[in-house]
């Protein structure tokens, strides 16, 4: 007996588990808004065990209130490469036995590892498949330095997935990338010219990233908390601290702005070991007070963040990065937040051109950096209305899901 076949019934597979926090603010939102536009959506995730055990329950309920079926497996770690094999053998087994049930038009791969499941399907089943690349996995890790290239391991494993990378192309019946710069590269290499790639970038949920609904009793409780006074200019650094981003050089940046603001304060708002930031207050004589790390529940994040005057990232120019998305962008901007941060990262050059949001430097000399610290004051006149409507135009959820309805859309059939 032929099984029914539903035009509207997606598979996304997702190697970052719901109940992390990046599958609460990245896939979630998404898939919702695809959900109630009338798509049969089937989430397949990797789950790690702890926080599975803590979230499930309340991912489950938030799932199932949106109509989305949810069919997480668990996720292992150890031994390296071993356990990763093993689970896309698990997932690829998973997804054949739910195709079996619900006959899939769209299998949707967020990233490297998904979209070996992806291909899997699309070759057995003739499923439809999107290609979420999130950006340029091998190269990440060789320029995170996860990967060192001259170990002959490591440098087989960076050409395996580099193989592997052109067969998702090739393979995918449309692909995802976050910026309109790893777009136009892929665009480059031989035979991809004319594959169909739709840029979405990282989009923030603009509904809690709003400076409207800021309570500022609230935000004046968390200045004493936090032992800020009314008076002091506060620079705020949003995320984790390591691998991507040059805290050393920002430290640098913030040691100059002491110089033309001696009651500046450098606030992180971050989980990481503060220890990393009060190394590098040690190495520019900066006093450990003037530079706090502190943590935030998600819903607190626009609160840490309104306590600042302007918020400040610089992220490392490498290759990969050309096709990196920085969240924290599209949530500082959507709190009327005016931002200080790098080009040669994504499309920040471009967004800083079209719709001026702060300020932008190529390079981190000290001569650069005192330019920028120049320049701070006037970034007080940047309205906060006009920043807002930045983050609305181009990294709201609505662009973002009416550019994966798009791509659904033309994939029916």
């Amino acid at each position: 007996m032929a099984i029914e076949t539903h035009n509207k019934s997606v598979l996304y597979v997702s190697y970052d588990g719901m109940t992390d926090s990046l599958g609460q603010s990245q896939v979630i939102p998404y898939l919702t808004v695809l959900s109630k536009n009338g798509y049969d959506i089937h989430i397949l995730s990797a789950e790690k065990p702890e926080a599975y055990a803590k979230r499930k329950d309340f991912i489950g309920k938030l799932l199932s209130d949106n109509n989305i079926q949810w069919h997480p497996v668990p996720y292992t770690k150890k031994p390296p490469i071993v356990s990763t094999v093993k689970d896309v053998f698990r997932m690829k087994k998973e997804a054949r036995r739910l195709h079996k049930q619900y006959n899939f038009n769209i299998i949707h791969c967020r990233s490297y590892i998904s979209a070996f499941v992806g291909v899997y399907m699309k070759r057995k089943f003739g499923t439809k498949f999107i290609f979420d690349m999130r950006g340029f996995y091998a190269d990440e890790r060789v320029d995170g330095k996860l990967w060192n290239r001259s170990n002959p391991i490591y440098n087989a494993v960076y050409k395996y997935f580099k193989r592997k990378e052109r067969l998702f192309f090739t393979q995918a019946d449309h692909t995802i990338s976050l910026t309109y710069a790893g777009r136009d590269i892929i665009h480059t290499f031989a035979g991809l010219e004319n594959i169909p790639i739709e840029v979405i970038p990282c989009c923030a949920d603009t509904e809690l990233f709003d400076y409207h609904k800021i309570d500022t009793a609230k935000v004046e409780q968390q200045r004493k908390e936090l032992g800020i006074t009314e008076n002091e200019f506060v620079v705020t650094y949003l995320g984790s601290i390591g691998t991507w981003y040059m805290a050393e050089e920002m430290m640098h940046f913030f040691k100059l702005l002491k110089t033309s603001k001696p009651n500046a304060k450098f606030l992180f708002i971050s989980r990481d070991n503060p220890q990393i930031i009060h190394s590098l207050c040690d190495k520019y004589d900066i006093s450990h007070s003037d530079a706090i790390v502190h943590p935030a529940d998600r819903e607190n994040v626009p609160t840490m963040i309104a306590v600042g005057n302007v918020s400040l990232f610089f992220i490392k120019p490498v290759f990969s990065k050309k096709a990196s998305s920085p969240t924290k962008l599209a949530e500082l901007l959507g709190m009327g937040m005016p931002v200080i941060c790098n080009g040669d990262v994504g499309d920040l050059d471009k967004f800083m051109h079209d719709t001026p949001f702060g300020l932008i430097t190529t390079k981190f000399d000290e001569k650069s950096l005192k330019e920028l610290v120049s320049q701070i004051d006037s970034l007080q006149n940047l309205d906060r209305e006009y920043l807002r409507k930045i983050s609305l135009d181009l990294f709201s959820l609505k662009i973002g899901a009416e550019r994966y309805l798009k791509v659904y859309k033309g994939l029916e059939g």
